[in-house]
């Protein structure tokens, strides 16, 4: 994508990109692309892996479906096909994708694993370099969203365990863990998921609930609940909202007190919006645990070789150990000299301005903890913005002016 003139340096290839660099190549990085497209911008979109969408191509389990109604999760410009369910699998999703980087023309760069990118105040551009190539644009936007990596806790023994030790993003089945007794270690969205699908292949799963978690039905009276919280939001306080929603999922799905389901003291969508903490919606593990298919278990002490001993002082053995411990932003492994993110990777600047940094044409997508619906919002920000200093720059006189300072980078 892009008019682009390569020049050989050594081994390292140096490319001038006259549009913005977009490293990663999921939802959050095509959305922006083909906004951009559509104002007639062109951009080089830099993937790691050989394909669009690796997290749900390569690091999502068989089962999973769009946890919010498919209206919710659409990228601009573009919706679903009709015939698609409310809730589109994996693969319907997948499918969608790959249509939609197709209809924009979107072609990465894939197997373009991004080393290091930093500014270079002598010429006014970013420096993007990969294994093999230096890319250089006045413009960089960060598509590598909140969940890059896996993240691995450190646990104590727990190399002494026997069996295997598998984080989520590996997890496809749990055919491959049929009549084993399981020990789930998190009980988010990937953790209540995980165990209900061992249990529909006669594992025993034991799910550790280390802190407090918000859990509420997907729907109420057959209304998605994100759905009835997003118009409730419209005219009532956000805490109303979540009181709101607090004792509808109690009268929906009891007391998960009882069930070792500590609820936090903040309400779900504040909680979500303050830390990024997603409440679980249910789709049917709660029933399990309510029949004791899915056991509930206090925090790990240790990992010993043939199973685990709890906080609470018991000890059990089993045969493998799941990982259901999330993802982690990957940006300050290669963003340098940078202090507009956190050390977790995340823009220092709030919702709802986090999507540009700065003012040397740093620009983020997919940082909003607020899944594609924030996705969305940036794409259309960071495109709009763009657009109003390429029209500037379509000037011969800047065009020119711009041409000798990127000339000079190399």
């Amino acid at each position: 994508m892009g008019n682009q003139e390569d020049e050989a340096v050594g081994v390292m290839k140096c490319s001038w990109v006259h549009g913005p660099i977009i490293v990663g190549g999921g939802p959050s990085g095509l959305a922006v692309a083909a906004c951009l497209s559509d104002k007639g911008i062109p951009s080089l979109v830099l993937e790691k892996s050989d394909r669009i969408a690796s997290l749900w191509q390569y690091r999502s389990y068989d089962r999973l479906n769009l946890h919010l109604p498919k209206q919710f999760c659409e990228l601009p410009l573009m919706s679903f096909p009709k015939h698609f369910p409310k809730y589109p699998t994996k693969h319907q999703f997948i499918s969608y994708l790959e249509s939609y980087a197709s209809n924009f023309g979107i072609k990465p760069k894939f197997n373009q694993s991004v080393v290091s990118a930093e500014f270079d105040s002598g010429s006014g551009v970013w420096r993007v370099r990969t294994q093999d190539t230096e890319y250089i644009s006045k413009w960089l936007i960060s598509a590598t969203g909140e969940n890059a990596e896996p993240v691995i806790p450190e646990i104590s023994g727990v190399e002494k365990f026997h069996g295997a030790v598998i984080h989520t993003s590996v997890y496809k089945s749990g055919s491959d863990f049929k009549n084993q007794k399981v020990l789930v270690v998190g009980c988010g969205n990937s953790g209540m998921e995980v165990s209900l699908d061992l249990c529909s292949h006669n594992a025993s799963p034991h799910m550790v609930v280390r802190n407090t978690v918000h859990v509420l039905p997907r729907e109420m009276c057959g209304i998605s609940t994100f759905g009835i919280a997003m118009g409730l939001m419209k005219w009532l306080p956000l805490r109303i909202v979540d009181k709101v929603l607090l004792l509808a999922a109690y009268f929906s799905l009891g007391n998960t007190e009882q069930l070792g389901l500590h609820r936090p003291k903040i309400g779900p969508i504040e909680l979500k919006n303050a830390t990024g903490k997603t409440p679980v919606l249910d789709v049917g593990a709660l029933s399990r645990i309510k029949s004791g298919h899915i056991k509930v278990m206090a925090g790990v002490r240790e990992i010993t070789r043939k199973g685990a001993k709890f906080i609470d002082g018991q000890e059990k053995e089993f045969d493998s150990i799941i990982l259901a411990t999330g993802y982690k932003s990957n940006v300050p492994s290669w963003l340098k000299s940078c202090d507009l993110f956190t050390e977790e990777g995340m823009p220092r600047t709030p919702f709802p301005n986090g999507w540009k940094l700065g003012a040397n044409g740093l620009y983020t997508v997919g940082f909003t903890r607020r899944g594609l619906l924030g996705t969305a919002s940036d794409a259309v920000k960071i495109a709009s913005d763009i657009g109003e200093q390429w029209r500037t720059m379509k000037d011969p006189r800047n065009s020119c002016n711009s041409q000798i300072i990127l000339r000079r980078a190399c």
